[in-house]
């Protein structure tokens, strides 16, 4: 009687024994998974910002310009379109006009005093650009006198000028019209912020914050828009003096070797 007595009081002892066990695995593996799920939840939004950091300047770019609307966005961007359409082809155009003077000078002046007038000529219908289209008519009027060479010339050079600054006006037109088109859209975007407010009858970020954010994002498109046209247009402008410069040089040197042509005949 005594040893079952014992038996099962070393049984109640063992089953409590492992009841208080486990109870205290529990307890120690309950902080185990708190501190678990928080390291998940941290990996998680770590893992978040790392996809978003991870978006580059394009994917970012067309989140903001969707965001902000088709109706002031899509306009914005056909200025950018239609700009960056017209700069480039005057790039294009003036580099293709970009002569070398002083060899083309050489040139010419080695043509007229070995040819005449007809080789220096023929020289200048060889070379693509203004100042050589200038040498041409300055020598086409060779036989008349200096004087009409001169004005030719002049004239020619006014000419050129025009066609090397044609189309410029856009690209400027288009850095004038991309900020306002964005001031315009941050305008609109304001006063649907407040006709919420007034409908709502109640200041509530939540009605105010899709207004401003789309005006905000217009203005930012369209300062954008308008800095990249004007770096286009500045390096066109640059380009053009460049040019322009070339051409009155080339005017002067045509008009000495000129003169020196007829005294050399003279003589």
């Amino acid at each position: 009687m005594k040893r079952l007595f014992s038996i099962l009081v070393i049984a109640a002892v063992m089953v409590l024994g492992a009841g208080n066990l486990n109870a205290a695995n529990n307890v120690n593996t309950l902080p185990e998974t708190i501190v678990n799920f928080v390291q998940d939840d941290e990996a998680a939004a770590a893992a978040d910002e790392v996809e978003e950091e991870s978006l580059g300047f394009h994917q970012e770019l067309k989140k903001r310009f969707i965001e902000g609307g088709p109706a002031f966005m899509g306009i914005v961007l056909l200025c950018l379109i239609l700009g960056l359409a017209v700069a480039i082809e005057r790039i294009i155009f003036l580099n293709l006009s970009t002569t070398n003077t002083r060899k083309l000078a050489q040139d010419v002046e080695d043509a007229l005093n070995n040819g005449g007038v007809d080789a220096a000529k023929e020289v200048c219908r060889n070379t693509k650009g203004p100042v050589a289209s200038i040498y041409y008519q300055g020598l086409d009027r060779a036989d008349e006198s200096i004087d009409a060479a001169e004005k030719a010339v002049v004239a020619y050079g006014g000419v050129q000028m025009g066609q090397l600054e044609k189309n410029v006006s856009w690209v400027s037109l288009f850095i004038a019209i991309a900020p306002m088109l964005g001031f315009m859209g941050t305008v609109i975007g304001m006063i649907t912020a407040f006709d919420r407010i007034e409908a709502a009858g109640d200041m509530q970020p939540s009605l105010v914050a899709g207004g401003i954010k789309v005006a905000l994002l217009t203005t930012v498109f369209g300062l954008i828009v308008a800095i990249i046209l004007q770096i286009f247009y500045n390096y066109i402008i640059a380009k053009i003096d460049s040019i322009v410069n070339d051409m009155e040089d080339a005017s002067i040197t045509l008009i000495d070797m000129l003169v020196a042509y007829k005294n050399k005949k003279r003589i």
